[in-house]
């Protein structure tokens, strides 16, 4: 069975330009359907088990070794080698082996798939790590599984960080992604201005806030 994940998963993946819409929503199916084949069935997510996945190979070195990146993967003599950096913590480095994955299920169709996602290199390859990151939080914050959890009153990203063994940094992205909090906003504070001033942002018409974007 575990010989066949990785052609399963890549099948889920066509091989033409996608928007990013279409390249999230892929990268989802994806985590769900490995979920499904490695048996895992609720938090937290054993990633041990991509490394019982043949033909990859991971290892964990000292971030002096990766200068100074969370982790890469490469294909090498026969298997795919995925290297994290052991410097960080131990939620990071889930994420980090979650999200090379992805780079190694992308790999076949790299030229193709993500062609149209921005108008420069630099902007595609930002966007790539995007989607990559969306897959590991996908894999180690399955919708299902946290929408579950908040509604059994499980609702704060600290305690749900834990339950996941995530950051509590991705748990809130995540939560943000799945609508269960409101998106940072920015608002004028009245503390410090003038009455005359306080007076007048009182009168204006009430604005709809702007939304912030948040940074992985």
């Amino acid at each position: 069975m575990q010989t066949l994940i990785i052609k399963q998963l890549r099948a889920l993946m066509p091989n033409r330009p996608l928007e990013l819409h279409e390249a999230k929503g892929i990268a989802e199916r994806q985590a769900t359907l490995l979920l499904e084949l490695l048996g895992q069935r609720e938090p937290d997510v054993d990633v041990g088990l991509i490394a019982e996945l043949p033909r990859i190979e991971v290892k964990v070195e000292p971030k002096m070794n990766l200068g100074g990146v969370s982790g890469f993967s490469q294909w090498s003599r026969g298997r795919w080698l995925i290297v994290i950096n052991r410097d960080e913590s131990a939620t990071r480095r889930r994420f980090t082996l979650s999200h090379e994955l992805k780079h190694v299920l992308d790999h076949p169709f790299i030229n193709e798939i993500y062609s149209d996602l921005g108008s420069t290199e630099e902007e595609r390859h930002r966007m790539t790590e995007q989607i990559c990151d969306y897959f590991a939080a996908c894999l180690l914050m399955p919708r299902g599984w946290l929408k579950s959890a908040w509604a059994s009153g499980i609702q704060s990203p600290a305690a749900l960080a834990a339950k996941f063994n995530v950051s509590e940094a991705a748990m809130t992205i995540r939560l943000r992604e799945l609508r269960l909090i409101e998106p940072r906003t920015r608002h004028i504070s009245l503390r410090g201005l003038s009455r005359p001033v306080r007076s007048y942002f009182r009168k204006a018409p009430v604005m709809r806030p702007e939304v912030c974007p948040t940074t992985p």
